[in-house]
């Protein structure tokens, strides 16, 4: 089911929070609303469910307004801080299906497979309330998916977990949304979460999409130099001009597009050895390839990119 925006505009106490000419999510995959703290990705995504009436503008599911009924009811939605009422876990997923008026003979079949896809069946008779954060989110992620909407709706799914539990969601987690849902979208402030869990991406600054496609092609064109920074570039002036240098393209020694770095630190990371300093105004790093010797805090080092995108 396609989710689109047209014109959407958000104020609150007088400040713009969202600012929206178009956009669109098509049917069938999965985007990630990635920006900074503060952008109005989780009030885009409110806006989508039908929780937060925009100012002006509309949101349409399918063609519904998104604000009316039945139009929320083919949403699900999936909050940042996961919250259960007394009960065990299990009572607390057979009432999200109750509300959405799920035959009695169909809740059982789908809480079963969602809690055994998402590896919360244990959890079915423990108070949800003395969950982990983990768990918690786990079992959020299963109420959610139970309901099988043409649109899921994630809110930082992988806020506050464990690094075990983070990197097994991040394996997990596209094959989750592309079996219980036709359409989803979350939000993230990470990178990686959103390289990993999305195929196309909208990045939001400041309440307005700076871009939005498929991932490869909003990493490959960054627009300028926000958003470059915020896809993992580092953005260096050169021949009067600003260069976004992708992440992991920066070389000591000479090469086509050099630069000098004043080093500020050597750090030994275990395995390999990392060098953060300055160019100019901009502080980049870049990892030392084996054999280099490192230089010395205060020195200069000469430096070159791989690889470069001009910025306007």
């Amino acid at each position: 089911m396609d989710v689109s925006i047209t014109n959407l505009q958000r104020f609150r106490n007088g400040r713009k929070v969202l600012q929206i000419s178009g956009l669109r999510f098509p049917s069938g995959t999965t985007t990630a609303v990635f920006g900074p703290n503060g952008s109005g990705k989780t009030t885009l995504l409110r806006a989508i469910a039908g929780l937060e009436q925009p100012d002006r503008g509309e949101v349409r599911l399918g063609g519904l307004p998104a604000d009316r009924e039945p139009a929320w009811r083919l949403v699900a939605m999936s909050f940042q801080n996961a919250v259960f009422l007394r009960g065990t876990v299990r009572e607390n997923l057979d009432l999200a299906l109750r509300l959405r008026a799920v035959p009695s003979a169909e809740r059982g079949a789908r809480l079963k497979e969602a809690v055994r896809d998402c590896g919360v069946a244990d959890l079915l008779d423990r108070s949800a309330r003395r969950l982990s954060r983990g768990e918690a989110q786990r079992v959020n992620l299963a109420r959610a998916l139970a309901l099988r909407a043409p649109v899921t709706l994630l809110d930082e799914p992988l806020a506050g977990v464990d690094r075990s539990t983070r990197i097994q969601l991040l394996a997990e987690l596209p094959g989750l949304l592309a079996k219980f849902t036709a359409t989803a979208i979350l939000v993230t402030h990470d990178r990686e979460e959103a390289f990993r869990l999305a195929d196309r991406l909208v990045v939001l600054v400041e309440g307005e999409v700076r871009a939005a496609g498929i991932k490869g092609s909003v990493y490959a064109h960054p627009p300028d130099r926000i958003t470059a920074e915020l896809l993992g570039y580092s953005v260096l002036p050169a021949n009067g001009g600003l260069l976004a240098i992708p992440l992991g393209s920066l070389r000591p020694g000479n090469g086509p597009i050099p630069f000098e770095m004043e080093v500020e630190q050597v750090i030994n990371m275990g395995n390999h050895l990392h060098v953060v300093g300055v160019v100019g105004p901009d502080r980049v790093d870049l990892r030392l390839p084996p054999g280099v010797t490192p230089p010395e805090t205060g020195s200069s080092l000469r430096v070159h990119a791989e690889g470069a995108v001009p910025l306007p």
